[in-house]
């Protein structure tokens, strides 16, 4: 490699300066230079006038630092230059706050956070027994003007109150509410606790639902505690069996029951006519007895003998005048014999 080549280029080389003089000629004209420059700011008022809000969203304008309207979703127009200040606040969806886990990534298979956040989810229960209590608070922002400004940070204060309600509440009651029985009489009273406590601080805060995600023991004692919580539903499950069957019997043994009285009423509607019947045949029957009483008597011995002597197989008639037998003819019961 020759020395010259290794000094770089001679300057005073015509084609060099040749090249140099085409390259300063095709500098940008003023003109193209403004336009461009006008461009820039173009886009720049542009950005700084008008802004987007979002479906869910509504837009809060601040014109000079004090509230000047409220945006609704779409493009829309604000003064430049920092006049305007818009903020965007999401108040078509319901926010939500998770106490004792976190949610890594929402979807159809969601996955939680392995971090363990057993500060927030240790509760002490109303009789001294520890529980793992996670729950959520979903929250709707009704009035985004006071949800931005009426306190320094609304969602730690949502917090706060949220914990502080689910504690005292859950302090109040045993672990088998908690765990089992109660659980949703106890998320219900929590929701309307914190509702009314948000409701003081007027921060334009709705709650939607507070609902336990999961209440377990600590895991020092979990198989303790799912030993007594399986004894507890097996017990439910054997008194809505004993009800089922209760259900069951006790109507067919009422119908039973109804049943025997209607007969037994039934047959002393009966005994009571046939002895009422029988009381006025009687007294029909003395009332004739008095006014003939042998021609009644004879009667009666007729009647009672047509109604023995078809009974017995053979008669035999005395006469009180003769001394022998005379056996009776049982012509009926040879015709019959003949009939068939």
């Amino acid at each position: 490699m020759s020395a010259e080549n290794d000094q770089g280029p001679d300057p005073s080389n015509p084609k060099i300066v040749e090249i140099g003089r085409r390259l300063s000629s095709r500098q940008p004209p003023r003109k193209l230079l403004f336009l461009v420059l006008a461009a820039m700011v173009a886009v720049w008022v542009g950005n700084s006038t008008f802004y987007k809000v979002n479906t869910e969203e509504t837009g809060v304008v601040l014109r000079f630092g004090r509230f000047s309207h409220m945006a609704q979703p779409g493009l829309n127009f604000k003064l430049p230059f920092g006049i305007d200040k818009v903020f965007l606040v999401k108040t078509g969806r319901n926010l939500k706050e998770e106490f004792g886990f976190r949610t890594a990534v929402p979807g159809v298979r969601t996955t939680y956070n392995p971090a363990v956040f057993e500060e927030e989810s240790l509760t002490l229960t109303g009789d001294l027994n520890v529980s793992d209590v996670e729950w959520i608070v979903q929250y709707q922002i009704v009035e985004p003007f006071k949800f931005l400004f009426q306190i320094q940070d609304p969602q730690a204060t949502i917090r706060d109150i949220a914990e502080a309600v689910v504690r005292r509440v859950v302090g109040n009651s045993n672990v088998t509410q908690v765990l089992t029985t109660d659980r949703a009489m106890l998320a219900a009273n929590i929701e309307k606790e914190v509702q009314s406590t948000l409701r003081g601080y007027d921060i334009g805060i709705r709650i939607v639902t507070v609902k336990f995600q999961d209440v377990n023991p600590p895991d020092q004692v979990k198989a303790a505690f799912n030993e007594v919580n399986e004894s507890e539903q097996q017990k439910e499950s054997l008194i809505l069996q004993a009800r089922g069957e209760y259900n069951r019997e006790v109507p067919k043994a009422r119908g039973v029951a109804r049943s025997r009285i209607l007969e037994a009423e039934g047959y002393a509607v009966e005994r009571i006519n046939r002895a009422e019947g029988e009381r006025a045949r009687f007294l029909a029957l003395l009332e004739e007895y008095r006014k003939a009483p042998e021609v009644t008597r004879r009667r009666l011995y007729l009647e009672t003998m047509e109604q023995v002597l078809p009974k017995v197989s053979e008669i035999y008639v005395l006469d009180h005048q003769g001394g022998g037998l005379l056996p009776h003819l049982p012509l009926r019961g040879a015709q019959k014999e003949v009939a068939k």
